[in-house]
């Protein structure tokens, strides 16, 4: 057998053709290695550019139309920003806790109201709760960087410099994303409003829709007579405002009423529904670095330096 067949032979098994007095070369396969990584995480590239420090209103004024209570803040509110590269893509605002809440209480026992409470032992139990607490008000993530895992990240890290020994916070939409549990946050069982049972028979004797469904109450508001119309409004602001502690403390005090008298008839059944069937969950996170002095700012990706409860790990460059 000639040299050009054995060649030819040689390139017709391989897949192709050799012409008469071509050497086919034989070449050994390039080792392949297949890792598999126990537990594999994702990692966004751009995490160690992404900063957590203080922000001001102007930054939560930049972001709080992607946020579904955009109207008003709470009391005492202070800002935190997330940035990248200089630009704001977060904000995240904590408040002045409640003095009195039944699921702080359950998860606080010995801060509850024991029945035979004075003016002194309340007044000591609400310099403790404000000296101790801090609450998780308002919370948004520019749409351009959710589902990276930069909410509960900066959550953490932002419970971690406001420097309190507890962060609270109170989240319907905790029942369905699970943020507040990766930045360790506990919850408490969910709880129905105080108010739920007379919200409930406050909106069945008045609207035909079902008291869930608010959309359809505003229309059906909206198909009525005037006269019927302002019967029912009317009714629904002197119910608000007799039931609403939002109304009667903080910056509101003593404007309440003006404030209700100027709702319009939408605004006036939102705020009956959230106050009567809202049921957010309560979650506390437990500092572990209370007492430590913290930098001004912090990279988003030393969340990852140590587990949620754990203490941050030193040192670090921020």
């Amino acid at each position: 057998m000639s040299l050009d067949t054995i060649n030819f032979d040689a390139g017709d098994a391989l897949g192709f053709a050799t012409l008469p007095g071509e050497r086919v070369r034989a070449f050994e396969a390039p080792e392949t290695l297949i890792e598999r990584i126990e537990s594999p995480a994702p990692r966004f590239s751009l995490i160690d550019q992404m900063f957590v420090e203080r922000g001001t209103k102007a930054d939560w004024d930049l972001l709080h139309d992607l946020h579904y209570k955009a109207e008003n803040l709470s009391i005492g509110p202070r800002f935190w920003k997330l940035t990248l590269d200089g630009q704001t893509i977060g904000v995240l605002v904590t408040a002045n806790p409640k003095g009195l809440l039944k699921e702080r209480h359950v998860a606080f026992p010995k801060i509850k109201p024991g029945g035979g409470d004075t003016v002194i032992t309340n007044t000591d139990r609400y310099l403790f709760i404000n000296q101790n607490f801090r609450v998780i008000s308002r919370f948004v993530i520019d749409t351009m960087f959710r589902g990276i895992g930069a909410g509960y990240r900066m959550m953490n890290l932002v419970s971690r410099l406001e420097g309190n020994r507890i962060m609270e916070i109170q989240s319907s939409m905790s029942k369905f994303n699970h943020f507040g549990q990766k930045a360790g946050f506990r919850f408490v069982k969910p709880m129905n409003a105080n108010r739920f049972d007379k919200g409930l028979k406050f909106f069945r004797s008045h609207f035909e829709s079902s008291p869930g469904d608010f959309e359809g109450m505003v229309e059906e508001l909206a198909r009525l007579p005037a006269e019927q119309a302002e019967v029912i409004v009317a009714d629904a602001r002197a119910f608000y405002y007799r039931h609403s502690a939002l109304e009667k403390t903080g910056n509101n005090r003593g404007k309440g009423r003006e404030r209700v008298a100027a709702m319009t008839p939408r605004e006036v059944l939102k705020s009956i529904a959230q106050m009567t069937l809202a049921s957010p969950l309560y979650g506390v996170w437990m500092n572990p670095d209370h007492g430590r002095e913290m930098p001004e700012r912090l990279p988003l990706s030393a969340f990852d330096w140590q587990k949620p409860t754990e203490k941050l790990k030193v040192p670090f460059d921020a």
